[in-house]
């Protein structure tokens, strides 16, 4: 028996006015063809983790999961009423775990895939890495169609160093805490990092392939409309640290050393009135 692959991903019914009205066909499309793709000795699986409400938009050839029940909304109080899920419903729930694979990959649901995507992480998993991260690409935001794939597949893009892509050994997923922690707000990339760091004999990022892309840059998660998860996340995150506690100075470590993509791209600049610019976009993405 070959290398299982299992892809989830969160799809989320939006309005035209959504930035994800766009991207999700194209992410459906790019999963399909990199299926399509796929070597004969691997078994790729499609699922989509989604509230019931959302049913509608995934396509016939995304195995639909059990809806999911519980949002943000059930662990605190907000002045919106979104919607989003947590993360250890997505990858760490007895539905998931039940599943039939060896490594799961989880992405958001606006970052596409090549044709190449499956083989290449196979290809990973079979030098002895256990989980790893791979950065996106972003690529101009003037395609609105998936029938455009073709050309996107050829854009270079520029590399971005925010983790929205995670492939993780079926062994690790168990040891994972993710305490609340909400999609599509702050903190989620970091959390995920560093269970990968704590847990993972061999763990890897991967921050400058020509492997997934977003179509544009809209970084949505970062609109001051969202603060108030962003500071549920950065709470939330505080429990995962307080849970590793016991071994708090390498926690503070690996946390120092996440995004070293951003960090190999800027170079510090000291000032005498505060932290360098270096610092302060790291700052940016750690919160």
């Amino acid at each position: 028996m070959g290398l299982k692959l299992a892809h989830i991903i969160n799809p989320v019914k939006v309005s035209s006015s959504s930035d994800l009205f766009i991207a999700q066909p194209v992410t459906f499309e790019s999963m399909r063809v990199a299926k399509n793709n796929s070597r004969d000795d691997i078994s790729v699986s499609l699922f989509s983790q989604q509230y019931a409400e959302d049913r509608s938009i995934v396509p016939a050839y995304i195995q639909l999961l059990p809806d999911l029940e519980k949002s943000i909304l059930d662990v605190g109080t907000f002045t919106q009423k979104r919607k989003l899920p947590l993360i250890a419903d997505l990858i760490q729930s007895e539905v998931v775990l039940d599943l039939d694979f060896d490594y799961l990959i989880y992405t958001n649901v606006d970052i596409a895939v090549q044709p190449h995507f499956y083989n290449w992480i196979a290809d990973r998993i079979s030098e002895g890495l256990d989980s790893f991260i791979v950065n996106r690409r972003t690529i101009t935001a003037a395609y609105k169609d998936p029938k455009e794939l073709h050309k996107m597949y050829l854009e270079k893009g520029e590399a971005h160093p925010g983790y929205d892509c995670f492939i993780i050994s079926k062994a690790l997923i168990p040891k994972m805490y993710l305490a609340n922690i909400c999609i599509g707000a702050a903190n989620i990339g970091l959390a995920l990092y560093l269970n990968l760091r704590l847990f993972a004999k061999n763990f890897k990022e991967f921050g400058d392939e020509f492997l997934t892309f977003h179509i544009g840059n809209d970084q949505v998660w970062k609109h001051n409309s969202n603060n108030e998860f962003k500071l549920h996340n950065q709470s939330e995150f505080e429990r995962v640290k307080t849970r590793f506690k016991s071994d708090a100075a390498r926690v503070e470590l690996i946390i120092q050393e996440a995004f070293p993509t951003l960090r190999s791209r800027a170079q510090p600049v000291p000032s005498k009135n505060g932290p360098s610019v270096l610092s302060r976009l790291l700052n940016r993405l750690r919160k």
